[in-house]
């Protein structure tokens, strides 16, 4: 390892921030491949199900302010693989057909640093119908610099003050992965703790998620009078830190801030409504005596999120934050009305109170860990249970289609057709990622095992389509038996042969191509 001395960085103009830009410009979306970033948590259809009651609720309260003639733009930052947004708006949408009632039109803006990103979801097949609606654009979007929406589908720019809504802000894994202050408070002072960085040999030469597995950070603290000053912004909240706190390392949002201080001048209204996931703490307490910050890898890197600051800053506004007043494991979902008059969004603060508060995507992800552990010993009732609970979820019907296949020769007639009905559900609202999987394939043996074979029929020609060139025997053999049962005896013939194509001493498929000669 070499040391490099020569010069010394405020923490959030270290390099590690040019090297996680980097990582996410060169790798786009295949960040998220087989969850080297991680994206379940944060993207899954429960959490997006919360989101979008969330929005509705807004969307009713704007409406009972009448306030439904000029529509309420959502934006949400670092967008990543874009399944969020995906499930949000599908979800949305079925909310918006399902109340039938008047409400303010909706247009969701997906926005990423990485402008392969933005390109990727322009293109995605599951996108299109909501852009073709009017219901989705995208923009390249850097939350440090950035002071307007440029959008990529419609051509226009949101400038400061066009939007006569309050904003919606979505903000999942955002503020733990952008530049950070970094303070250290001791003695009743504010300290800048600076970060020298200790670089491997032959760094130039390395991926950028190699680097940051290899490069070591190395504090000094700085005494830093600016932040005790009165005429710093933020002044109130360090207040508090050095009459609080001792010996404690605080991660301070001051990008994160001014990035919704910059989106909140977008709106007349001068109004957001903030809805974000992270590993956040909004609780003081958890940053007595914290340690320096340690980078969490997984490609990229992550921090923690300040929610405190964040909370302190707002409220002191005229904002309402919205916390769970229970301790978060994996995942602190909040809420923040920064609007006039909060109290009067009482379908808002209602949805929060149903689907975050009472039991929200943390709990989800907690009961998640407990049941892939136990999958094995699970009944089929409490796979579909829970397949349920997480909106007819693709990534927990991949894990769980080996234990419903064991249990099949039991189930009833009832239970069959609810996996039918779930499998239907999920593949309208299936969102295709770069860690694809078959999923056509999967439902479509699910269905040949259940004997429904009409709807097994169209999986499995989904998966072939698909699948050209990788496509396995078992599903010629399972589509000839279906075509069999469905009396489409010329089509079944053609999968036999095709079948003996790639197996030419396939027992099964002899016989029955033994059994149509005979015939």
């Amino acid at each position: 390892m070499t040391f490099n001395n020569k010069q010394r960085y405020r923490f959030s103009e270290a390099p590690i921030w040019n090297i996680q830009r980097k990582y996410y410009e060169e790798e786009g979306t295949k960040a998220w491949k087989n969850d080297q970033v991680p994206q379940y948590i944060t993207s899954n259809p429960m959490i997006a199900t919360s989101y979008a009651e969330m929005i509705f609720g807004f969307l009713q309260d704007r409406a009972n302010m009448e306030y439904s003639s000029e529509p309420v733009t959502i934006v949400e930052l670092g967008a990543g693989a874009g399944r969020l947004a995906f499930h949000v708006l599908y979800e949305l949408c079925q909310l918006r057909d399902y109340a039938g009632t008047s409400l303010p039109s909706f247009r969701y803006i997906m926005t990423d640093l990485a402008i392969n990103n933005v390109r990727a979801w322009r293109q995605h097949p599951a996108l299109q119908s909501f852009i073709a609606e009017g219901l989705l654009d995208f923009a390249q979007f850097d939350a440090v610099h950035d002071t307007v929406l440029n959008l990529v589908v419609s051509g226009t720019t949101i400038n400061e003050g066009d939007l006569k809504q309050p904003l919606i802000i979505v903000a999942n894994y955002f503020f733990d992965s952008i530049p950070q202050e970094l303070i250290y408070v001791g003695d009743g002072r504010i300290y800048e703790a600076d970060v020298f960085v200790e670089y491997p040999e032959h760094h130039g030469l390395l991926k950028p998620s190699d680097l940051l597995d290899q490069i070591s950070l190395h504090y000094e603290h700085r005494q830093a009078p600016e932040y005790e000053q009165e005429t710093y912004p933020y002044r109130d909240v360090i207040a508090i830190y050095q009459e609080q706190l001792e010996d404690s390392h605080i991660l301070f949002p001051v990008a994160g801030i001014t990035c919704l201080e910059r989106l909140n001048r977008l709106s007349q209204a001068a109004g957001f409504l903030l809805i974000t996931a992270d590993k956040g703490d909004h609780l003081l307490d958890n940053w007595k005596f914290a340690e320096p910050p340690e980078l969490i890898l997984h490609g990229s890197f992550s921090l923690t999120a300040n929610y405190h600051a964040i909370q302190h800053v707002f409220e002191r506004r005229g904002a309402m934050a919205l916390f769970p007043p229970h301790h978060y494991k994996n995942i602190n979902v909040g809420c923040i009305l920064n609007v006039d008059k909060p109290m009067d969004y009482f379908n808002t603060r209602l949805a929060y109170r149903r689907c975050i508060k009472r039991f929200g995507p943390d709990e989800f992800f907690s009961l998640k860990i407990g049941v892939d552990r136990n999958l094995d010993n699970m009944g089929l009732q409490q796979i579909l249970s829970f397949w349920r609970l997480g909106g007819y979820d693709a990534e927990f019907f991949i894990q769980s289609t080996k234990r419903i296949s064991s249990l099949l020769p039991d189930a009833n007639d009832e239970e069959r057709q609810d996996i039918l009905t779930g499998i239907q559900l999920m593949w309208s609202s299936h969102y295709v990622m770069e860690q694809r999987y078959d999923l056509a394939l999967d439902a479509g043996l699910i269905l040949f095992e259940s004997e429904m074979y009409e709807d097994s029929k169209r999986f499995l020609e989904i998966s072939m389509h698909q699948e050209q060139g990788e496509i396995v025997s078992t599903v010629f053999y399972c589509l000839a038996i279906c075509c069999f049962e469905l009396e489409l005896d010329e089509d079944a013939l053609g999968y036999v042969r095709k079948l003996l194509e790639l197996e030419p001493d396939h027992e099964e498929a002899l016989a029955l191509l033994n059994q149509f000669e005979l015939d």
